[in-house]
């Protein structure tokens, strides 16, 4: 069961991009979400909005430009940016929203400032994604955020796997960036083996990124 807000019930305005909205009182996220699902499906348009507008936040989705947005400020509004691949990626978002705010998103995917950065090729996104984290423990958390998103530990336990059964054109921003990142570590990569996926990347286990995945898993 969802833990009730606390002070509760909280406030939400759903809105699509012509403007129609519909205020909702709940109890909790799983409430939250249940409502906006239903407000989702039940319309069709590019952007859908949930603002949080105590809190000063939102969440907008545009499918039909495939990204996701996220807004925190009221007086100067910072917003950030990511481009969504799958489009089963919108409604879960807004379950986060719904349970830590703007913050909930913060390991959902790759984020980005300036939202020209998502015209960019997937390559150039994840790489430059990765230049920013400039320290050895925000590049482990990223690592690990990309290893729990769809990875595995080798049976042998000698390797962790990054995009388990993915081919290679799936993925390409996250593992342009994950590249980039390894290298910074200076975690070894190994060959996968020959009935491995085409988009799987294998390294060697590394004791840094074990305690790091145990924590995500």
């Amino acid at each position: 069961m969802a833990r009730p807000y606390d002070p509760g019930p909280k406030q939400f305005v759903f809105a699509v991009g012509d403007g129609n909205g519909q205020k909702v009182s709940v109890g909790d996220p799983q409430e939250a979400y249940v409502a906006f699902s239903a407000f989702f499906r039940d319309r069709n348009s590019d952007t859908y909005a949930i603002g949080d507008e105590p809190a000063g936040q939102s969440l907008v989705l545009m499918p039909g430009q495939g990204v996701i947005a996220r807004v925190k400020g009221a007086d100067r509004p910072r917003s950030e940016y990511l481009r969504v691949d799958r489009a089963n990626r919108y409604l879960p978002s807004a379950m986060l929203f719904f349970e830590n705010g703007y913050a909930g998103l913060d390991h959902f995917g790759q984020w980005f400032s300036d939202l020209a950065d998502l015209d960019a090729s997937p390559e150039t996104r994840g790489t430059t994604r990765a230049a920013t984290f400039t320290t050895e423990a925000t590049a482990i958390e990223e690592v690990a955020r990309i290893w729990a998103d769809s990875g595995i530990v080798d049976p042998s336990d000698q390797y962790y796997v990054f995009f388990d059964s993915h081919d290679v054109d799936d993925d390409r921003a996250e593992r342009a960036e994950l590249l980039a990142l390894i290298e910074f570590l200076g975690i070894e990569r190994v060959d996968a083996p020959a009935e491995a996926a085409g988009g799987e990347v294998w390294v060697r286990t590394d004791t840094r990124l074990a305690a790091e995945c145990a924590r995500w898993s």
